[in-house]
């Protein structure tokens, strides 16, 4: 069966019955500031239920995927590429991209690419096209000299994968 990694529900014994439930993020999730590399850890909180009191740990539990952005034309329109790499011994399906371009702070558009199926070990490449009327007049304002051009784009990676 296919988990979504959207949250997990793991029954232990300990001296008193407890419940340990970790939601764990569907998707890597990582900012970046043109081409920079970045493997961050999703947050998971647990939560112990002993008797009537509960415990909360926050820890880190790695992505299963590391991804690096790189631009390709961005003036009026912007072509955003990633490579997207798996780093775990499972095979990962149902991969995807969601990129979201801002350029000064301001959000200007956002794109989707569909990956597919990625091999333990091996990488893929996503890359998809930002193309929005705000986008064109944040160029044109640029080209005239009334603004800068300081960009920046927030990925998200969905996978689904099989235990």
């Amino acid at each position: 069966m296919g988990n979504r990694l959207a949250g997990m529900l793991l029954l232990t014994s300990v001296t008193t019955a407890c419940v340990v439930t970790a939601p764990l993020a569907a998707h890597a999730t990582s900012t970046h500031q043109a081409a920079a590399t970045t493997h961050q850890a999703a947050t998971v909180t647990y939560w112990a239920a002993v008797g009537t009191s509960a415990t909360t740990i926050s820890s880190t539990a790695p992505h299963l995927v590391r991804y690096k952005i790189y631009w390709g034309r961005c003036k009026d329109t912007c072509r955003i590429k990633v490579r997207i790499t798996n780093v775990s011994r499972r095979n990962l399906y149902a991969v995807s991209l969601n990129a979201r371009l801002k350029v000064n702070k301001r959000n200007v558009g956002s794109c989707y690419d569909h990956v597919g199926t990625i091999r333990a070990k091996r990488h893929r490449w996503a890359g998809c096209t930002v193309r929005s009327s705000t986008l064109a007049k944040m160029w044109n304002r640029w080209l005239d000299g009334e603004i800068r051009w300081d960009r920046k784009v927030n990925t998200t990676v969905h996978y689904e994968y099989y235990r």
